[in-house]
């Protein structure tokens, strides 16, 4: 009996879905999209056109840089079945190149574009990614109606600092823009005058607009997507690639090391931890600070060290990298995260865990989410739960170790690299209508 076989049929291109045309096929049957009603699966003949656009990236260092790098290079891995490269990845940022070799990368990149190049790029891509709602590629890629795809990495579309910090005091703010306290938020930044507090409360109303209009928003928390309260919200943990945890030694002086680790800045909480270094020093409690991480609070931290006369148990390490900062991790006992606000992940929490490092962290909502039950966590700013919360590791390094243990668990399991680029793939798939839900 013969069989009729169809030829493809290419799907009429609907308003805000991929501008190439998408082919059904009848697939294998370990296709990994969807099949259709007629239980054949459907697949993308050419790779998808992906424009990741970030303000910020490397030779840049900072939490989204680390991230977008990740997503890049992972999906620019991808391949199908039949080695069929899945995405063409073409990566826009205003960082200039410096020293770094965009050569080496697996994908395109593309610095300092002007808005006519910009526009051009956004044309000719199937979907368009933004780290972070900026204005430009967010309005451009609306109005070239295609499917955009914005991930959250902080508060600027409910906060107008982008923070979620009250700037007078460096205290959390308990949301006065989405409760419509406008006149807070004015105040809040009126020291940078008023016009640039008005500014930057304005262009909050645009960017919530713009997002809600997004075919896809992406947080890395749950917590935080409860706080945008935007239609089409997705949560995927930021992940990492890992290795073997690091072997752990006992500090030559066999003191312990409370390390901590990031940029020193206000919103860091720093300062906080000096502050319990001194409580515990009155209780008579041996320990070394390591600091690692460099910024523009360093001179004030020291001078502070000085003026608190913790000199003698506190050491400046400055930024490392690589070997460096594992072998002065290796000694470290606790690593704590106080940071006062503005936190909607927390990487150093994560990678700290997958080194098999206790964790002692503000209880801002991204790290208590992050951490579950396999760290600890303090009252946000609040200076002798921090101390109790110290003294509680230095008396009980056995429940240190076992905490430690829980911690490489949990990153392992829920935080890691694959799972984060198969998450995004399926957004980008689902936008672009190649499957549904």
């Amino acid at each position: 009996m013969l069989r009729f076989i169809p030829k493809p049929i290419c799907r009429q291109r609907k308003q805000g879905s991929c501008t190439a045309s998408t082919v059904e096929h009848i697939a294998s049957p370990d296709s990994p999209l969807k099949k259709d009603g007629s239980g054949r699966p459907l697949f993308r003949t050419t790779p998808v056109a992906l424009l990741l656009y970030s303000h910020f990236f490397a030779p840049s260092v900072g939490g989204v840089e680390t991230v977008v790098l990740a997503l890049a290079r992972g999906l620019a891995e991808l391949r199908d079945s039949n080695g069929t490269l899945q995405f063409e990845i073409t990566l826009v940022t205003q960082t200039p190149v410096g020293k770094y070799d965009d050569h080496a990368l697996s994908f395109r990149v593309i610095r300092r574009p002007g808005l006519v190049q910009l526009c051009r790029l956004i044309r000719k891509a199937d979907v368009i990614h933004i780290a972070g709602p900026a204005l430009a590629p967010l309005a451009l890629g609306l109005l070239s109606r295609k499917p955009v795809v914005v991930e959250h990495h902080g508060f600027q579309t409910i906060c107008p600092n982008g923070q979620l910090l009250i700037a007078t005091t460096g205290t959390p703010c308990p949301g006065h823009f989405m409760a419509g306290r406008h006149a807070e938020c004015l105040r809040c930044n009126s020291a940078q005058g008023w016009f640039a507090s008005y500014k930057l409360w304005l262009f909050t109303f645009v960017r919530r607009l713009l997002c809600a209009r997004a075919k896809a928003n992406i947080t890395p928390t749950q917590w935080l997507r409860g706080l945008l309260h935007f239609p089409r919200t997705t949560a995927i943990p930021h992940g990492l690639e890992f290795e073997e945890a690091t072997s752990r030694h006992q500090p030559s002086s066999g003191t312990p090391v409370i390390a901590f680790l990031g940029r020193l800045v206000t919103t860091k909480g720093v300062r906080l931890l000096f502050e319990a270094a001194k409580i515990l020093r009155e209780q008579n409690r041996s320990f070394e600070l390591l600091i690692i991480g460099d910024g523009p609070e360093r001179a004030a931290l020291e001078q502070f060290a000085r003026d608190s006369q913790l000199t003698a148990m506190v050491r400046f390490g400055g930024r490392l990298d690589g070997t460096q900062l594992e072998a002065a991790l290796a000694q470290a006992s606790v690593v704590v995260v106080p940071s006062l606000g503005g936190e909607v992940f927390g990487l150093v929490v994560v990678e700290s865990m997958q080194r098999a490092l206790p964790v002692v962290a503000s209880d801002l909502g991204a790290f208590a989410e992050v951490l579950g039950d396999a760290g600890l966590t303090f009252r946000t700013g609040d200076v002798k739960d921090l101390a109790a919360t110290l003294s509680r590791l230095l008396d009980d390094p056995s429940f240190a170790e076992t905490l430690g243990h829980r911690a490489r668990k949990r990153a392992l399991d829920f935080y890691n690299n694959s799972r984060m680029i198969e998450a995004h793939k399926r957004v980008y798939l689902e936008v672009c209508d190649l499957i549904k839900d």
